[in-house]
This record gives C-alpha cells, structure tokens and sequence, in this order.
C-alpha cells in the first residue's frame, strides 16, 4: 500500500510505513544536513528514524543555500561564473585604478593584453601585481593584431607565459573603425580551435558570420554593440537578437558600450554578458561608473527574464474606465 504526502508543496506518493528517515534516505539526502518540518512542526533530527508519515502529511525539507541568491550563472567552455560583466584592463590611469574598478564591477573575468616585457625596468609594476590571476580569470586577448597570424602568434606566446587556454580572439580590419576583419578572423579561429584554445571570438553583428564561427568551434560569439571605444550604444539590436537566437553558444556584447543604458539594453537582448573597457577606465569616475555597470547588466538581465510587456499603436489605462463617479 501507499499514501499521499506533500513535500515541498507538491504531492509525492510514499510506501505505507515510510518514517522520515527512510524517506531522506529514498530522496537521497544526508540527514545531518536537511531540517524537517511535519505539518507545521519541527521534527527532531534524532526522531527521523521513529517519525512514521501518515495519509495527507505536508513536509518541508530545507538546507542551506549561499545567501539566498538566485542561482543565474553562465558558463563557457566548461567553466561557469556568476558575474555577466567582463572589464578590459587598459586605459587606466594605474593598476590600483583598474583593481579597485575590476573590484567595484563585480567581475570576475579581466580580458588582458599581451605586450613585450620591459627589460631595462625590471621593477616596472605588473598587472599581476594588483589583480591576482588566481583570483580573477585572465583572458588574454589579441588587441592591436590586424592579421590571422599575428593573433595566433600572440595567443600562443600567451597559453606559453600563463597557460591560458581560453582567449579572446580579435583581428582587425583597419586602424580607423577597429572593424574586424571577418576573413581573417574566421581563419584564425579554425586554427587556433584545431589547436587547443578556447576561443570566444570579436565578431561583427552579422547572423551568417557568427553563426560560421560557432561551426568553426567558437566557445562564444561576441559581435560589437559599435565600434571599439566609441560608446555610442547599441547600433542595431535586430541583427544581436538574431545571434542570440540562433546561437547555441554564449553570446556577449563586445564594443561600443557608453553607459548604462547600453548594458541593460544588450542584456535586454537576451545577450549572456557585456564586455567594456573604455566606458569605465574614461569615466570621470572609473569606480562610481564601474559599480553603475555591475547594476546595469544585473537589472537587464532580470528585465530579460522577466519578459517585457507587448508593445501596443495605443493607450491602455493601468485603471479601468467603467465604474467612473
């Protein structure tokens, strides 16, 4: 025979007989870590084995969780993370600038630039120095390299001084705009996947040629809001919401983020994350503006979720009209 029991607000059937301990031991929860809570009373934990259920028991079983958060997290390439907002590392005025804007961000992954050691100052700060990359995750990127080749060799010499697998890959088309080179970039990618790395790829906002890299092996597609360092927004949201859409990868906004606004609207889109750099570090106050960014892209996401209202051509009063004095 069986019975019928709530648990945790939904109707469960358990053998006739069934204490309490059996049924932790059924769900397969450790009872020194689970509270049991039977119509409205606590059952000890020493009475779990002797608590016997009955027909129309309503149980609560809790455990604790990390500070009551929502569990929101993304992943790429097999790792996961809490934060949607990734910061660059240039432009600052200083390290303990950029540390203490990266710490105001929430961000836990830093895009860094590789360049040549200083060799005549050996007592030079370093940007290790002040962000931990044990701390945070370094994504090495190839800022600055305008050929397929000149970005692979620069990730290599990257994975070789960190052992960094997981990179940012950007090639670009011409100094003026910084407008990727799609050739180039598409070709630099099938290599540097077929040779190990995990390459989340600057992109433009085009749905055929995002969608080739993630065929190429992409771990995430990240096509410019606008052009790098120019903040003006969010240039055409119809074509980031066809990448998003036909995207089976993370799909991050990357360029051309001015304020705010503009992350909540990429996050709006249903974008995994934002990834700036010249919105903060050029901000009047780097480190107002990088808390500012952190609430923005956590609101959008939310907005996201929540799912907006449908747009009507007219008014529709919050209050109804009949019933007026």
């Amino acid at each position: 025979m069986s019975l019928t029991i709530t648990l945790n607000g939904d109707p469960r059937r358990v053998a006739d007989g069934c204490s309490v301990a059996d049924l932790l031991r059924e769900l397969d929860l450790p009872a020194d870590k689970v509270a049991v809570e039977r119509n409205l009373s606590i059952v000890p934990r020493s009475s779990f084995a002797d608590v016997t259920l009955a027909e129309g028991d309503a149980l609560e079983i809790v455990h604790f969780v990390g500070g009551g958060q929502d569990d929101d997290t993304w992943s790429v390439a097999g790792r996961t993370f809490t934060s949607r907002l990734i910061v660059g590392t240039g432009k600052y005025k200083d390290y303990a600038q950029n540390a203490a804007a990266v710490a105001a961000s929430g961000a836990e992954i830093v895009t860094v630039a590789v360049r040549r050691v200083n060799v005549t100052d050996r007592n030079a700060p370093m940007l290790t120095d002040y962000i931990d990359p044990k701390r945070f995750t370094y994504l090495p990127n190839t800022a600055g390299c305008f050929t397929a080749d000149d970005a692979i060799r620069t990730l290599r010499l990257a994975r070789e001084a960190g052992g960094w697998n997981l990179v940012k890959l950007e090639v670009l088309g011409e100094a003026r705009t910084l407008y990727p080179d799609m050739a180039e970039t598409l070709r630099a990618t099938d290599i540097l996947v077929k040779d190990g790395f995990e390459v989340m790829v600057y992109c433009a906002d085009d749905p055929i040629a995002a969608k080739k890299l993630e065929e190429l092996g992409a771990a995430a597609i990240m096509p410019l809001g606008s052009l790098i360092g120019s903040g003006l927004g969010i240039q055409n949201p119809v074509t980031l919401r066809l990448i998003v859409e036909n995207a089976k990868v993370p799909v991050l906004i990357d360029a051309g983020v001015g304020t705010a606004s503009d992350a909540a609207v990429a996050m709006e889109l249903g974008c995994a994350g934002v990834l700036m750099n010249t919105a903060i570090a050029e901000a009047k106050d780097p480190i107002l503006m990088a808390r500012a960014m952190k609430l923005a892209v956590e609101s959008g996401r939310l907005s996201y979720r929540a799912g907006r209202m449908g747009k009507r051509r007219y008014a529709d009063p919050s209050s109804p009209l009949a019933g007026l004095i």
